[in-house]
């Protein structure tokens, strides 16, 4: 793991909150999994619920509170911000819903798995929140039973996938056929892939929920020649 500065989840009790945190050098999105409460962004407060997601710029004090009876769970993915990168944080929480994000599919991908495009860097025109400095690309992924996405590798990109939902083989490491390098997953199995290597999900065709992917990628630190 080189641009990933952290992958987690983060559980808030009921009526529990956590500590406000600022990071110079590192950007952060919140991924809400259950519950609702809040989160502030410098001295704002903004109501958050189950699948919104947020991103919290260098340097911005933030933090989250659970004002519900039941917890609150919260993927926390931080990314490294190499020096001399400009940073321009938004006046204001950047945040939406993941079920206001439209399915679609992705060129290049089988119409056997459908994208919600949540967040991609400061020039993206694809995705609801376009913010990232290191990160690329914030995206779920809902699989039909027996679908993929096909095995993949990115050249400039870290990548992480969290399986929210479903089982099936994830592809890592092996071959571009999908064969080598399968391992069955299962929810809430987390796989980090690096730089080059084969990146790709087969869904099960067994009977039960679809699977469905949290899935984020980050550009991978180079140094200057």
């Amino acid at each position: 793991v080189r641009g990933v500065a952290r992958f987690g989840e983060v559980i808030v009790d009921a009526n529990g909150g956590c500590a406000a945190v600022s990071y110079p050098a590192e950007e952060q999105v919140y991924f809400i999994l259950e519950g609702a409460g809040f989160v502030t962004y410098g001295e704002e407060k903004h109501a958050i619920r189950e699948n919104d997601f947020m991103y919290f710029p260098p340097g911005i004090k933030h933090s989250v509170a659970n004002s519900s009876p039941t917890p609150i769970r919260v993927i926390v993915m931080g990314f490294k911000i190499p020096a001399g990168i400009p940073v321009n944080p938004p006046d204001s929480l950047l945040i939406a819903n993941a079920g206001d994000v439209k399915h679609e599919t992705v060129s290049g991908h089988p119409s056997s798995v459908l994208y919600r495009l949540l967040m991609g860097d400061t020039h993206s025109t694809r995705d609801r929140i376009a913010a990232g400095l290191v990160l690329t690309s914030l995206y779920i992924m809902d699989f039909e039973p027996g679908g993929t996405n096909f095995p993949h590798h990115h050249e400039s990109e870290e990548e992480i996938y969290l399986l929210l939902e479903g089982t099936g083989d994830i592809v890592a490491g092996g071959g571009m056929d999908g064969i080598e390098g399968r391992h069955p997953a299962r929810p809430g199995d987390a796989y980090f892939f690096r730089l080059n290597c084969t990146v790709g999900f087969y869904a099960s065709s067994q009977a039960g929920p679809k699977a469905r992917i949290l899935a984020v990628r980050s550009l991978f630190p180079r140094r200057a020649p």
